[in-house]
């Protein structure tokens, strides 16, 4: 009885995970460079092809991921790449909130495995789709998009293995390259406040850099930063608030 419920379980979940399979293979498509340069940098870094790949395959997030590998270069502590990664990671806590807000009533192991795969690109993916939205669909999309990102971690690594020794070596500088492309498309998109924010960031990393290590300095730097920005914004926002005020009660005052 317990059995033919399962399979008639896993009949109605199976054209909803192919369809998200289906959805996700342009995300798929998109990890595949950005995998194969994290492989590359990895073994330029000094991982071995078992640490890349299992970095993937535990943390799947990019953006956590590439600065794991910066921190690692400068010699960064175990606990100052987890307590970073952790907060580049926070977003995903909102993310999978919102998800399950619109997802249908799944089992604990559902709802884990989608929050493991949410990824911003598989939360673009899913969220568009109209409420309730099913469980294995997200487990779809996010399979495709992690065996990518797996995948692909290890051919980059094997690739860059391939690679003259000067070049696996000169490899490092392509991390900070990376950052910087990242760093483009924001300008573009919230230009002054991602230049601020990069500008408190790095004022406060060289204060902090002065008595930290390096990992210490720039974890610390990003929080104040983001903090401190979100305040002075705050106090900005109420500031024209009460001004508008002032003036509608000004104008209402000599009618």
């Amino acid at each position: 009885m317990g059995l033919t419920a399962i399979e008639s379980t896993g009949k109605k979940d199976s054209p909803y995970f192919k369809k998200g399979a289906m959805d996700g293979l342009s995300i798929a498509v998109g990890y595949m460079p950005v995998a194969i340069t994290f492989g590359l940098i990895a073994g330029a870094t000094g991982l071995t092809v078992v640490e890349a790949v299992l970095m993937s395959m535990v943390v799947f997030a990019g953006a956590a991921q590439y600065m794991a590998l910066s921190m690692i270069a400068l010699g960064s502590g175990a606990l100052e790449i987890v307590l970073a990664t952790f907060i580049v990671n926070l977003r995903h806590l909102l993310m999978s909130a919102s998800i399950h807000e619109k997802a249908e009533k799944g089992s604990k192991g559902e709802r884990a495995l989608y929050a493991f795969g949410m990824t911003d690109e598989v939360f673009a993916v899913a969220s568009t789709k109209p409420a309730p939205i099913r469980s294995f669909y997200v487990i779809g999309v996010a399979a495709v998009a992690y065996g990518s990102w797996v995948g692909f971690t290890g051919v980059g690594y094997y690739m860059g293995s391939l690679l003259p020794l000067i070049l696996q070596e000169s490899m490092a500088i392509a991390l900070y390259a990376l950052f910087i492309a990242l760093l483009i498309p924001s300008i573009k998109k919230e230009g002054k406040m991602v230049i601020i924010l990069a500008g408190m960031g790095g004022l406060f990393h060289s204060l902090f850099a002065l008595f930290l290590s390096t990992g210490w300095s720039i974890m610390f730097a990003t929080i104040i930063a983001v903090l401190l920005y979100e305040g002075l914004e705050r106090v900005l926002v109420r500031k024209v608030e009460h001004e508008e005020a002032d003036e509608k009660e000004e104008k209402r005052q000599c009618q």
